[in-house]
């Protein structure tokens, strides 16, 4: 049995990820933006270990998320399953961008991680340039690749991690919009096999998988000058340094 964190699992694929993994016999503990939507995430996976509160939107809110995600022990896995797509610059970068850095690195290092990116990262950019004060600038492809050069990053410096991405298809979801023409079941299964997978494959690291099978990713991501500015930059953001 494997312990397992997934941001953004009030609803959507991270819910119907969650169910999967409880239906297998694994502990998961989710995660809401507020209270209520914790309440709405509780009653839709009665099997789940715990809620936990943050809006992700917000940097204060999601250190303190971080702290209460060590509260509740060490996890085998995280899963950064949360993201928004038809929103703000501001809050794109925010959720997508600063939220998954910010909790790898305060989050007690699992034997896992897994992150969300998209397809769209292919036509992302990295703006590094517009971090600091042009974050209008910077869009939900952009934020992608970012999720990428994060991925790629944490691989290479932590060796003793599986770190991958994952592009779960455009699928039905609040997100996706019900015309989405991708298999919804085959969106969330990917990152339970990553997430809990004893076979080979899934014990990749610095992969970009689609599917459960390995794809190209953006060759931005793998441009070492580029991650280590990355970081550094979201470190003068954010105020929290990667670890090691």
């Amino acid at each position: 049995m494997a312990s397992i964190f997934i941001t953004g699992s009030a609803d959507g694929l991270g819910q119907m990820l969650a169910d999967l993994l409880i239906k297998q016999g694994h502990k998961v503990v989710l995660h809401a933006r507020n209270a209520e939507r914790a309440r709405e995430a509780l009653k839709k996976t009665p099997g789940a270990e715990a809620v936990l509160t943050g809006d992700l939107s917000n940097i204060a809110e999601t250190k303190v998320l971080a702290e209460k995600a060590n509260k509740s022990g060490l996890f085998d896995a995280v899963i950064h399953n949360a993201g928004v797509y038809q929103t703000s610059a501001r809050q794109i970068f925010a959720v997508n961008t600063l939220a998954p850095y910010i909790l790898t690195c305060l989050i007690k290092k699992p034997k896992r991680l897994i992150y969300l990116s998209s397809g769209m990262h292919l036509r992302g950019r990295p703006k590094l340039e517009y971090f600091k004060d042009r974050v209008d600038r910077i869009s939900y492809s952009d934020s992608k690749l970012h999720v990428m050069m994060l991925t790629l990053a944490v691989a290479r410096k932590w060796p003793d991690v599986y770190s991958n991405a994952v592009d779960p298809g455009w699928v039905p979801t609040n997100m996706g919009g019900k015309n989405a023409p991708d298999d919804l079941q085959k969106g969330y299964e990917t990152q339970s096999w990553l997430a809990v997978g004893d076979d080979e494959k899934a014990k990749a690291s610095g992969r970009y998988f689609f599917h459960q099978k390995e794809r190209p990713y953006n060759p931005t991501a793998d441009d070492l000058t580029l991650q280590e500015e990355f970081l550094m930059l979201l470190q003068e953001v954010t105020g929290v340094s990667f670890p090691g």
